[in-house]
């Protein structure tokens, strides 16, 4: 591609210059500040459900034309209790979005997600659209049946048939017909030795596959037992779920209420997690978005084409802004 020779990078490491919780109900929601306190508000929604928002995340922005925003969904990362499924749906995460931006008396934001992070990203613009100024969406995953089956029955399967027998050999040949729900019956189990043991199979299956080239590091830092458990029980219990959507369409069907809110889609052309059909039907619904395909990428937000694709749309979603 041609931007290669001047791919750009992720921006200097920076630390909170805030941080602290909001307390919903059982759940305590941490959240972080950085960059600019007088910048462009912008909020980082993680992937998974359940895989929390690590320090690489504050780096898709200019920490001097932004102010970043950041904070763990219900149940993983730094938020409190760990794994929590109690209270844990789509609509108390766009709850907790609110009381987030009210706390810090934002009237409006940028919103950045990728893979789930992209799924919430629609769900919470469609929910509140005059609080959003632009999105940036990458690996787009709006959590139908059939986005499911390919990933987690059959389909990515074949691409990657080593990979794959790590993730079935947690569960019995005679249950591998619905394996998301035979891994539920394992999550909600009460043997915790082979609850971590099958968290950390399922995890390792998506790190295993989420870039172009192997990973060997991504895949190490999956199966680190306590971002294991929260990312597999909670992405399990989304997915079981169907997203607590009200029908597989909705985010789809909706796409009038956010078609003016200017918005770019990131997508890798060899992304098997989400598969590109998904973000080329979201464009056909949503022609006004920005489609930006990578050629040579896999699904991560750390492929060197996908940062320099998200971070050319939040350089130009921040000239307009004067702190």
């Amino acid at each position: 591609m041609k931007f290669l020779n001047k791919t750009k990078e992720l921006f200097p490491p920076i630390e909170p210059f805030d941080s602290g919780y909001i307390e919903k109900g059982v759940h305590s929601i941490y959240y972080e500040q950085c960059g600019n306190p007088k910048g462009k508000p912008a909020i980082f929604f993680h992937g998974g459900p359940g895989g929390g928002a690590g320090k690489l995340s504050r780096r898709f922005f200019d920490p001097k034309k932004y102010r970043i925003i950041l904070f763990d969904q219900r149940g993983c990362g730094k938020s409190k209790p760990h794994t929590c499924l109690e209270d844990n749906t789509t609509w108390h995460l766009i709850e907790d979005i609110e009381s987030i931006r009210e706390e810090l008396d934002i009237r409006q934001w940028l919103i950045f997600g990728g893979s789930w992070g992209s799924t919430l990203a629609l769900a919470y613009a469609q929910s509140h659209p005059e609080r959003v100024t632009e999105l940036v969406l990458r690996g787009i995953f709006m959590l139908r049946e059939k986005e499911l089956q390919w990933f987690y029955q059959y389909g990515a399967s074949e691409i990657y048939p080593e990979a794959w027998q790590g993730f079935i050999k947690e569960i019995p040949e005679e249950k591998r017909h619905d394996l998301i729900e035979a891994y539920r019956h394992i999550f909600n189990g009460e043997d915790e030795e082979k609850k971590l043991s099958a968290a950390k199979a399922w995890s390792k299956w998506e790190a295993s596959t989420s870039f172009i080239n192997h990973n060997p590091e991504a895949v190490k830092d999956s199966v680190n037992s306590e971002f294991a458990l929260a990312f597999a029980l909670i992405e399990n219990h989304y997915f079981v779920n169907k997203g607590f959507l009200e029908h597989e369409n909705q985010l789809l069907d909706n796409i009038d209420v956010i078609r003016d809110i200017p918005s770019v889609i990131v997508q890798g052309r060899y992304d098997v997690v989400c598969p590109p059909t998904t973000a080329y039907e979201l464009h056909s619904k949503w022609p006004e978005a920005d489609l930006k395909i990578a050629p040579f990428s896999g699904h991560s937000a750390f492929e060197k084409e996908i940062t320099h694709l998200l971070i050319e749309a939040t350089n130009k979603f921040s000239k307009d802004h004067k702190s």
